[in-house]
């Protein structure tokens, strides 16, 4: 596709909402200890140019510094955490936090599979380039920070339209033997423990943790217990010479109570039409990384990962007008289905800066390499039991089961060229080679295999990217320009009925990310950071129908899935923090006042997607049509937060109300609900929420909070399959209080 880079400087002028909010703050609390305790610091902050050999200058980035953050990090509540974060989309399927659905720029938030989702700097999503959706993540009581870059950094993390998502864990490096501990309980039957104990002996660096938590839920069936458990080992050869370890467990069952039609969600959104529904997914990660500085103007860093994993489901899959009842014939349910995955992925990364002198201004050149291979084992419609528990044992053999396997090779470079101290020009470009290859039994026609024809899918592909950013004092300017592409998907090439024919020469949707803003500090009392952005994303992939033989159209139709769409996701994102008692320098006597909005405007739209209508006697007649101009799915057209924060030496608090604008749940913009709940559009929501904390005796805290304080209803999608067709309701009122210490 044609690809133009075209750098455009904007006056950037932008007008904020503001909500006000009246909190009362007990004044006649005791201090338990006389210590001095630092006040939270508000995030977002910044990169730095260069972070372990990562280049930054002139990318969009955000970096969330959780202790400074207040939430409800005992069930992952992504509402409050990402609220700094403008432009971030969060599907709430249930209130566990098992797995965070985050999108941002209007992209799908479905497990966040538009981001490179990483931790400590490695995936841990089920395969990158075929499944990439991330069953795992972190409980967020273990990290230390989120790390958050747009589409800049398709170059040196891979081509995600979204970008990178990063949790970094916790490490103890000051003391011999740490430990932490924090536990809550809260509504509905929440049940949490977090212990971690880390150290620093000599050269040795340590750090181990497991978290456990159980709930019923807020709505009907749907209980879960989790487990995540995580080992860290370092060891200093030298001062710039290290080599690490670590692993991560997780294990987990949850009850899925589906989704529900807009007349059950109406009369009440915590009922729940399906009690036999399950999921669960052991998950493995497992790192080695090796950090050495050669000379002081050239450091390295290799990192060798891997994931080993699974995917489970079991349950009755039909839409919520369809009730799950006993037979009377049979004196039992009917049998549910099976569905299995097993992940196998292993790669290598190796990422290195070189800074070098171009006359007397210094220079950073960021290169690398990557290797990876990944296999999914996929086994589904397997008949089930009639039963109501976890059970994954089937009748016979899985209908399907699939082997794909994707191996890729990529480099890429880029170089900070600064032609001044403070302006800096970020070329760069990344090459991709990907091949994935797909095999066995697509389906059982008659007793008969259907065999999934034997592909191969490879393909070479050059990213471009430039980077600009201009320093004043404490403020920058910067803009970005970045190709980005997503290969073709196991889904696509798996589609729902066997009938369905798949186009050999599907491409990869390509496009391009574009962004420029204004970011920094002024004095030290306001935190800034407006933008504007462009994504452009081609080669969708869609069904067409065609008849089965065109000289007898009465014989029948297939879908023929091929790349039919191309979107154009535009707007504004702004974020601010303004210290107020700072403001006016009264910080001493009061505390910190913090009053922090982020706003974004979302205009998402086909401009090219061609659909097909089914035949019906008597003419037998394929109609096509185009929804250029519709707005794509899940995309809301602005999502603000407004948040008030106050914090002196022990106590801190935040109350913040989230605003998401209305979505169409299907590409064809349906406005009335369907019968079985799958489509139609979802009004906009208001959401409010409060976190507290309290700190004492130096080393220990209690933490409370309510989450959708004023009970709104409210539903952030539909679904038309996993797990569960139809709304799937947010959660209602829900409290929690948490002990802690860190000794």
């Amino acid at each position: 596709m044609k690809f133009q880079i075209t750098l455009l400087f904007f006056a950037i002028s932008f007008t904020s909402l503001a909500q006000e909010y009246d909190l009362a703050f007990n004044d006649t609390i005791k201090r338990l200890s006389p210590v001095i305790i630092t006040p939270k610091q508000q995030s977002p902050e910044r990169m730095p140019e260069i972070k372990e050999n990562i280049l930054f200058s002139g990318k969009k980035n955000e970096v969330l510094k959780l202790s400074n953050i207040n939430g409800n990090f005992t069930t992952n509540n992504a509402r409050e955490i990402f609220a700094r974060i403008p432009g971030v989309t969060i599907w709430e399927n249930e209130g566990s936090g098992i797995q965070i659905n985050v999108g941002v720029r209007g992209l799908s938030p479905n497990r966040s599979w538009e981001l490179n989702t990483r931790q400590n700097g490695y995936d841990i999503s089920s395969d990158v380039f075929g499944y990439p959706e991330a069953y795992y993540n972190p409980p967020l009581e273990a990290v230390e920070t989120i790390e958050l870059v747009r589409g800049g950094s398709s170059l040196q993390f891979g081509p995600q339209f979204g970008g990178m998502l990063n949790y970094v864990l916790k490490r103890e490096t000051k003391k011999k033997f740490s430990f932490e501990t924090q536990n809550t309980v809260g509504s509905y039957g929440l049940m949490s423990t977090y212990n971690a104990i880390g150290g620093t002996f000599k050269k040795f660096s340590y750090y181990v943790y497991n978290h456990s938590r159980s709930a019923d839920g807020w709505r009907e069936n749907s209980d879960y217990t989790v487990r995540n458990s995580h080992v860290f080992v370092e060891y200093r050869f030298t001062e710039n010479t290290k080599l690490s370890a670590e692993y991560t467990n997780m294990d987990y069952k949850m009850q899925q109570a589906g989704g529900l039609t807009d007349e059950q969600f109406n009369a009440n959104p915590r009922q729940s039409l399906r009690e036999r529904n399950w999921f669960g997914t052991p998950w493995n990660v497992f790192s080695i990384n090796f950090d050495t500085k050669i000379s002081d103007n050239f450091t390295s860093n290799t990192k060798l990962f891997g994931l080993i994993g699974e995917r489970n489901s079991v349950g009755f899959t039909a839409t919520p007008n369809v009730e799950d009842a006993i037979n009377p014939a049979t004196n039992n349910y009917a049998n549910r289905r099976v569905d299995r995955d097993y992940y196998k992925n292993f790669g290598l990364e190796n990422r290195n800066i070189y800074k070098y002198k171009l006359g007397k201004i210094n220079n950073n050149l960021a290169f690398g390499v990557r290797l990876y291979k990944a296999n999914t084992q996929r086994l589904q419609d397997g008949k089930g039991t009639t039963g109501s528990d976890f059970d994954l044992s089937i009748e016979g053999r899985f209908a399907r089961d699939l082997d794909f396997t994707t191996e890729n090779v990529a480099v890429f470079a880029e170089n900070q060229f600064k032609v001044t101290e403070k302006f800096s020009v970020t070329p760069g470009v990344r090459y991709e080679y990907i091949q994935n290859t797909g095999e066995g039994r697509f389906g059982v026609s008659s007793g008969n295999d259907v065999a999934f024809p034997d592909k191969t899918i490879s393909r070479s592909k050059p990213l471009f990217g430039l980077g600009l950013e201009y320093k004043f004092r404490t403020t920058n300017i910067y803009a970005n320009i970045t190709q980005a592409f997503r290969p073709v998907l196991f889904s696509d090439l798996t589609p729902p009925a066997v009938s369905d024919v798949i186009d050999p020469n599907l491409k990869d949707a390509s496009g391009f990310n574009a962004d420029v803003g204004f970011r920094g500090n002024y004095k030290n009392y306001l935190n800034f950071d407006f933008s504007l952005f462009y994504l452009s994303y081609n080669n969708r992939v869609g069904g067409i129908r065609q008849f089965l033989n065109n000289d007898e159209p009465t014989q029948g139709t297939f879908i023929y899935r091929t790349n039919l769409g191309e979107t154009v996701n535009k707007g504004i994102e702004g974020f601010f923090n303004l210290n107020i008692t700072r403001l006016f320098e009264i910080e001493k006597p009061y505390g910190n006042l913090d009053f922090f909005a982020s706003v974004s405007f979302i205009d998402s739209r086909y401009t090219d997607f061609r659909i097909f209508s089914t035949p019906s006697a008597p003419d037998f007649t394929i109609t096509e049509t185009n929804l250029s101009g519709n707005r794509v799915e899940n995309a809301p057209r602005y999502i603000h937060n407004f948040g008030l924060s106050w914090s002196n030496n022990n106590i801190s608090a935040t109350a913040q109300y989230r605003m998401s604008g209305r979505i169409f749940t299907d590409a064809n913009n349906t406005t009335t609900p369907s019968a079985n709940g799958v489509t139609g559009l979802l009004d906009e929501y208001r959401v409010f929420d409060l976190s507290t904390e309290y700190k004492f005796l130096k080393n220990y805290n209690i933490r409370a909070g309510v989450n959708n304080l004023l009970n709104e209803d409210y539903a952030t999608r539909r679904a038309g399959g996993y797990p569960g067709p139809g709304i799937l309701p947010g959660e209602g009122r829900t409290f929690y209080i948490s002990i802690g210490a860190k000794l």
